[in-house]
């Protein structure tokens, strides 16, 4: 929790997934195009930070889903609105699930997230 906030208490340790450094993001900054949109996006890095001290705060929930977050940074957002699709209620079959789960885990490196879509084909589809 000594860490809590980050980009107060170590903003040193936050960069951005071009590589620049949080305390580098300024309005001067934007304005003179050395900061992108692609600067803007979380990193995996930071949310395994945000991971810890979630632990540290006895909410081992809330960090799990932030490490499933960090997973989830380097798939793209029109795949992750797809997989969002399938998990609703009725919208794909046991097998579709599991295929979907063996692509994040094989393309992705999610395993976390793997083994939730696992978890929910065993339960939720058909």
């Amino acid at each position: 929790m000594v860490d809590y906030p980050l980009a107060e208490k170590i903003p040193e340790r936050l960069k951005t997934p071009t590589g620049l450094a949080f305390t580098e993001i300024t309005l001067e900054a934007v304005l003179d195009g050395r900061v992108t949109m692609e600067d803007l996006r979380v990193t995996s890095e930071a949310l395994e930070l945000q991971a810890q001290i979630a632990e540290a705060a006895g909410r081992p929930q809330l960090a799990e889903n932030l490490r499933r977050a960090a997973e989830l940074v380097n798939v793209p957002e029109e795949r992750i609105l797809e997989i969002y699709s399938a998990l609703r209620p009725g919208r794909a079959t046991r097998s579709g699930l599991l295929a979907l789960a063996a692509e994040l885990e094989a393309r992705y490196g999610a395993a976390r997230c793997a083994t939730l879509i696992r978890e929910a084909a065993e339960v939720a589809a058909p």
